[in-house]
């Protein structure tokens, strides 16, 4: 569940991007996009395949320079192949070695980490106990399923306790209950103080996990603030109306517009109690038989296709 914005946005900022920008020949990934992490949140980065996500995850991590701009962590400027100290990364790409076991995986990471001796043995157990890898924990992760690695490579990511964690698509490719124990695993994190940078297509997970969301396109920052702010923002205020029909309509009753088809009808209302009696009088009038009624806010998914377009990105 999302915390309430009111315990978000008075907390310090512990990592802060300011006007980054970043070119590859002709091509402008990043174009003066800015934005800010606020500590023991959870913010969605969201955006359309190349909208400069990757980019902006690889300059986080130090594996891409800036051409111009700042990136911060805990208040401090991060130069050019500067340790990001406090700070875990969990790649979309599994960055695990098949044949070594979990134990041995998390022993390695945690060594590049800086972790050794008892510390490493503590963070090791708690690793394997986290993931409920204990009982396999002896053998070869290239004989683990999709979500026994996915959890592998998020705790080798985060075995080193940072406060900052990117999550790069954290639950790609695994099925929802192995998703709901990764979000479990992530909720686990932020009761113990760490901050979550999450990008995913999976927007009912943003809508449903996220404190704050920014939707980035082209290299900027359209879009941020919270799912009703971005709603409002949109222009997708209100609650919508749907009613599919048993019979196809030839025109559409007062309030509504007529689908394609004729077999459905839409309509948008402020308040529901005071204005659906009209609509479903109006129904009525018109002699129309009535299959089902849905009411519901905008989501998420019709908001991201407002900002972004509903064009097809390869």
């Amino acid at each position: 569940m999302a915390v309430s914005m009111a315990t978000t946005t008075t907390r310090p900022a512990v990592l802060e991007v300011q006007d980054a920008r970043k070119t590859f020949g002709a091509t402008a990934a990043l174009r003066g996009l800015s934005f800010d992490l606020r500590e023991g949140e959870m913010l969605a980065l969201l955006g359309p395949n190349g909208a400069g996500k990757t980019t902006l995850i690889r300059a986080l991590a130090g594996r891409v320079r800036l051409d111009s701009g700042r990136i911060s962590l805990f208040g401090k400027v991060l130069v050019p192949g500067a340790v990001r100290e406090g700070l875990g990364v969990v790649p979309q790409e599994l960055a695990l070695y098949g044949l070594l076991t979990a134990r041995e995986n998390l022993e390695l990471f945690g060594q590049l980490h800086g972790l050794s001796g008892k510390r490493l043995r503590e963070r090791t157990a708690w690793a394997l106990e986290w993931t409920g890898l204990i009982d396999r924990a002896k053998e070869p992760v290239a004989g683990y399923s999709g979500g026994m690695k996915r959890r592998l490579n998020l705790a080798c990511g985060v075995l080193h306790e940072p406060k900052v964690v990117l999550l790069d698509e954290p639950t790609v490719g695994v099925d929802p209950q192995s998703r709901e124990r990764i979000h479990d695993m992530l909720g686990g994190l932020r009761a113990q103080g760490s901050a979550l940078l999450l990008t995913t297509h999976q927007l009912e997970e943003a809508e449903g996990r996220a404190d704050r969301i920014v939707v980035i396109d082209h290299g900027e920052a359209i879009a941020s603030g919270t799912l009703p702010e971005m709603i409002q923002r949109a222009g997708l205020a209100g609650q919508r109306v749907r009613v599919d029909l048993a019979q196809a309509a030839s025109r559409a009753p007062a309030g509504f517009t007529l689908e394609p088809g004729g077999l459905a009808l839409t309509a948008t209302v402020n308040d529901v109690t005071a204005e659906l009696p009209a609509l479903l009088a109006a129904l009525q009038q018109q002699k129309l038989a009535v299959r089902d009624l849905e009411v519901r806010g905008a989501t998420l998914q019709s908001v991201f296709l407002a900002l972004t377009g509903k064009d097809l990105r390869e």
